[in-house]
């Protein structure tokens, strides 16, 4: 949609991000196709559908924060608020509503699959917080031991992207608990000289550390579906093994 505003030819999704929209659309027609040959009287499969169809939608929307960023970024030459024209002041504020939108994007998505993890495997993290995360739901998987190797899977993506995804939680709770990200920036150039030009942040460090968490997003989405697929044929399979 937005590559469309922007004048962009449409995305054609590969690599990463299509492995995850593949695993996902996998899961989601599995469940179609149980619940089709067989009644879901407590509509347990339903919500898992549901879900899973917003989660697709949360990464294409993700995805699509970040091109968003990355187009508005290379449109901002100035390095001083102080030196940009009108023109560029506004291809900067475009760059920081995509970019804000998708760091708060990134959480939200992980977030989103925590529900779908707690509720298929049955984690019961709600136990342990009432508003739980991803992070919750992970730490409950490994603390239970009943998926030992999807729970090795997903810690060790969630450590390999740990810097970008620090950066980010920072600017998300600046962002939402206290004030604007750059305002702060602003605050602390003003405490160095009063008088001085107001420099702007390290774009792109990070558009890099969104760019990162969009990439572990999509393969935290491709280990825990791609296990997920497997249990939910074994569990098709043992439902039919044991009607017949």
């Amino acid at each position: 949609m937005l590559r469309v505003l922007l004048g962009e030819p449409p995305r054609k999704n590969s690599g990463v991000l299509a492995d995850a929209m593949e695993n996902m659309a996998t899961f989601a027609a599995l469940l179609r196709k149980e619940m089709s040959a067989h009644e879901d009287n407590d509509h347990e499969y339903r919500k898992l559908e549901i879900w899973t169809r917003g989660l697709i939608s949360s990464l294409d929307e993700l995805e699509q924060s970040w091109f968003a960023a990355a187009f508005y970024r290379k449109l901002v030459i100035a390095g001083y608020m102080d030196d940009m024209t009108p023109v560029e002041q506004g291809d900067y504020a475009r760059y920081v509503y995509f970019y804000k939108d998708g760091f708060i994007r990134v959480f939200s998505l992980l977030d989103k699959l925590g529900t779908v993890l707690n509720h298929f495997y049955d984690l019961k993290t709600s136990k342990l917080k009432t508003h739980f995360s991803y992070f919750t739901v992970l730490r409950q998987l490994q603390l239970l031991n009943v998926h030992p190797a999807l729970a090795d899977q997903l810690e060790e993506i969630k450590n390999s992207y740990r810097d970008p995804l620090e950066n980010l939680r920072k600017r998300r709770n600046a962002e939402i608990h206290y004030m604007n990200s750059e305002m702060q920036d602003d605050l602390w150039q003003r405490h160095q000289g009063l008088h001085d030009k107001i420099q702007l942040e390290d774009l792109d460090s990070h558009l890099e550390d969104l760019k990162q968490s969009l990439e572990m997003n999509c393969k935290t989405l491709i280990a825990a579906f791609s296990y997920s697929n497997e249990q939910l044929l074994k569990e098709i399979s043992k439902a039919k093994s044991i009607k017949s």
